[in-house]
C-alpha cells in the first residue's frame, strides 16, 4: 500500500547524544535499582500483581518510556503493564515491552552516521545510509504483534528456567519501513542462497557468550512479508526498540525481530549460531511439547505466534455486579492466519458465547472483542477466553509444557466474584 512518510528520523546531534547520555545513566544497573526502589514507594498501589513468589513486581521507568514492568535490568527486559491492552488495539510507544538478550547494548547512536551492511552470497555487497535505506523502495506499513517467545512463562507448571514473565512482553504496533525483499534484490541474491542471518549492534559482555544472530531461510526473506522498518506508531522507533531500524518478522516471535539492525548476511548453508541451533528451540512433534522430566528426541526453531486471546477488562478478584449489564473487552491475535472468532464462558466452560470481533486491522494484528454479559446469580465464578481462527485453530484449555516455557497459549482464566 501507498503510505506517506514524513522523514522526521533526523533528531539533531546534540539531541542524539543528550538522549544517549540520558539512557546511558539509567541503563547503569544501580542507577535501574536505585529508582525501582524509589518508585516501588509511590506505585505499590498499581504494581502489576503477579503469582510469582517474588509477589508484585515494581514499575520503573526508562527514556521515553512510562513506567513499565520490571523484569531485569541488565539487559533492561521491561514488561507493558497489563491494563494498557484494554487501552485500544495499538500498544503506545511509551507502553512498549522492552527485551535484550545481551548485556553491551547501544546507548549512543548517530543516525548521519549509521550504516546497514548486506554481505555474503550477493553480487554486490551494499553499505546503505539510513536515507540511502529510506529511497531504495516505496515504503509499506504493517500492523502486526511482536510477542517475546517466553511471554507467560512465569504461569508454566512446573516451573522453567528463564526469566519469570507475566502477560506484558507483548505489544501491537503499525510498523513502516521497506520489504526486506527489496534490500536483498538490490544487493542480487546469488543461486546457491539459503538462509539470511541479522545482527544488531547489542554485542555480549564475554568474549564466551554467544552473539545474537538470528536467520531466516531465504524463501521467507524473500516473500515479502519481512520489513526493516524505522517508524512506529507513526514516529522514530523508540531508542530501547530498535532505533534507527529494526527488523519485523509479522507472524513470527520476536526473537527475529533484530534491534539496531545493522548487518544481513546471506549464507549458503543453514546457519547454525547459538541462538539458532540451541536456543530459541521447541519440540519437534504435533504438541510442540514433552512432559516434564523428559528430553525431546528431536527440536526445531520457533517461529509463527500461536493463536491467543485475552481478557483485557477485568482482572483476578474483581467483584462484578449483578444483575447489571458488564461489558467484556479483549484481545486475540495468531500468526497471520487471521482470527475469525471468540468465545467467552462465564461459568467455567460449562457453557460459550460469542464475542463481536472489533475493526480489523490486518490479519498480524491484535484483533479487540466484546461482549455484553449480565450476571443471574452471585458467588465465585471463572470467566474464560477462547480464540479460533480460518485454519480451524483453537486454543486449548490446558497449557501443553516444554522445558524453556515457550508458545504458551492456553485459555486465559480469571477468578471473579459476582456480588
Amino acid at each position: 500500500m501507498k503510505f506517506s512518510f514524513i522523514d522526521n528520523s533526523k533528531p539533531s546531534r546534540r539531541r542524539v547524544l543528550r538522549d544517549a547520555f540520558t539512557l546511558a545513566v539509567a541503563a547503569s544497573p544501580l542507577a535501574s535499582l536505585a529508582k525501582a526502589a524509589d518508585e516501588t514507594k509511590a506505585v505499590d498501589e498499581t504494581a502489576e500483581e503477579v503469582t510469582f513468589a517474588a509477589g508484585p513486581r515494581p514499575l520503573v521507568q526508562y527514556p521515553q518510556k512510562r513506567p513499565l514492568t520490571l523484569v531485569t535490568t541488565r539487559p533492561p527486559h521491561l514488561e507493558t503493564p497489563f491494563p494498557v491492552f484494554n487501552e485500544g488495539p495499538i500498544t503506545p510507544n511509551d507502553a512498549f515491552f522492552v527485551r535484550y538478550h545481551l548485556a553491551n547494548f547501544p546507548t549512543s547512536i548517530d543516525p548521519d552516521t549509521y550504516r546497514l551492511t548486506i554481505k555474503g552470497s550477493v553480487d554486490t555487497p551494499l553499505s546503505l545510509s539510513l536515507a540511502e535505506l529510506k529511497a531504495l523502495a516505496e515504503p509499506v506499513e504493517v500492523v502486526a504483534v511482536n510477542q517475546c517467545s517466553g511471554n507467560s512463562r512465569g504461569f508454566s507448571m512446573p516451573r522453567v528456567f528463564g526469566a519469570q514473565l507475566g502477560n506484558g512482553s507483548m505489544g501491537n504496533a503499525r510498523w513502516v519501513g521497506v520489504p526486506l525483499k527489496a534490500v536483498l534484490e538490490k544487493a542480487g541474491v546469488k543461486a546457491d542462497a539459503k538462509q539470511v542471518t541479522f545482527r544488531g549492534l547489542d554485542k555480549p559482555v564475554l568474549g564466551s557468550t554467544p552473539e545474537y544472530i538470528k536467520a531466516l531461510d531465504i524463501s521467507h526473506a524473500m516473500d515479502g512479508e519481512p520489513m526493516i522498518a524505522w517508524s512506529m506508531n507513526g514516529t522514530d522507533l523508540p531508542f530501547l526498540n530498535g532505533y534507527p531500524i529494526r527488523l519485523v518478522v509479522p507472524g513470527y516471535f520476536g526473537t527475529y525481530w533484530i534491534k539496531h539492525l545493522n548487518e544481513i548476511e546471506v549464507v549458503d548453508h543453514t546457519f547454525d549460531g547459538f541462538f539458532m541451533a540451541k536456543g530459541y528451540r521447541l519440540p519437534d512433534n504435533d504438541c510442540l511439547c514433552i512432559a516434564p522430566g523428559t528430553t525431546a528426541a528431536q527440536t526445531k526453531p520457533i517461529s509463527k505466534l500461536a493463536i491467543r486471546s485475552f481478557i483485557t477488562s477485568v482482572k483476578h478478584g474483581d467483584v462484578l455486579p449483578l444483575k447489571k449489564n458488564v461489558v467484556l473487552k479483549g484481545i486475540a491475535f495468531d500468526g497471520g492466519v487471521g482470527v475469525n472468532k471468540v468465545e467467552i464462558s462465564i461459568d467455567g466452560g460449562k457453557n460459550w458465547r460469542e464475542a463481536k470481533l472489533g475493526k480489523d486491522l490486518g490479519r498480524f494484528s491484535f484483533r479487540e472483542w466484546t461482549l455484553p454479559i449480565t450476571f443471574t446469580s452471585k458467588g465465585a465464578t471463572q470467566l474464560m477466553v477462547r480464540a479460533s481462527n480460518s485454519a480451524g485453530e483453537t486454543q486449548p484449555l490446558r497449557a501443553d509444557w516444554n522445558p524453556s516455557g515457550y508458545r504458551r497459549n492456553a485459555i486465559e482464566t480469571s477468578h471473579v466474584t459476582v456480588a
